[in-house]
């Protein structure tokens, strides 16, 4: 089949806009998707940035630190001193320059006086802040074959060994009631084991015996 000129000419043309349209088809296209795509990234990138923040502890005023707590220790306009260490079981916290210095039982701003007082010896006005920044040591362990749910509970005082007993799930039928015991752990290391008579304190009797917890207590229910 033969085409005349004017044919072939509007075949051309014809063929010309549609490529033409097809062009501007894909930019509009190209220019639709790329906010989406910056929209997906930064939906993407949310959580990652929200993950990052981390609530501070917050701690009650009059706090005495324990062993194992995490101390945020700042020195104003001195990095090298500024760290972040834990309480060691003996109680104690080393930091650069001035070396150990005494935790437990103590306030943060006990402990932060402190050290702002030995700095001076080698930092001109220091200006210290010491916070608790994860608390580790207001827990206690309960342990042993004679109850229910074994493991380590958050220590909310008052509270003593009965109510600790009932946290973890109560005794199991074969537990020696008699022979339970709590071993307490000194800031220096060393233990002490008062004995706790299952029977004698749910009958009203000897209930000195259903002494108040302290941190990092363990109860043995053999």
């Amino acid at each position: 089949m033969k085409f005349s000129t004017k044919e072939r000419v509007l075949t051309v043309v014809v063929l010309m806009l549609v490529a033409l349209a097809a062009v501007g088809f894909a930019q509009s296209d190209k220019k639709n998707n790329a906010p989406q795509r910056s929209s997906q990234n930064a939906t993407a990138n949310a959580p990652a940035s929200s993950a990052s923040e981390t609530k501070p502890t917050v701690v009650p005023q009059g706090y005495l630190i324990g062993a194992d707590d995490v101390l945020a220790v700042h020195v104003w306009k001195e990095p090298d001193l500024t760290t972040t260490v834990a309480v060691r079981p003996d109680g104690k916290i080393t930091l650069p320059v001035i070396g150990d210095v005494q935790a437990t039982g103590r306030t943060p701003k006990e402990v932060q006086d402190e050290v702002q007082g030995r700095l001076k010896a080698y930092v001109s006005s220091p200006e210290v802040t010491v916070i608790v920044q994860d608390v580790k040591s207001v827990k206690f362990n309960i342990v042993g074959d004679g109850i229910a749910k074994p493991g380590t509970y958050e220590l909310t005082p008052p509270m003593n060994v009965l109510d600790a007993i009932a946290l973890a799930g109560g005794l199991r039928d074969f537990a020696k009631k008699t022979k339970i015991y709590v071993l307490r752990i000194a800031p220096d290391g060393t233990s002490t084991r008062i004995p706790f008579n299952y029977k004698e304190v749910t009958k009203g009797e000897k209930l000195s015996q259903n002494i108040e917890l302290k941190p990092r207590d363990t109860i043995v229910v053999p």
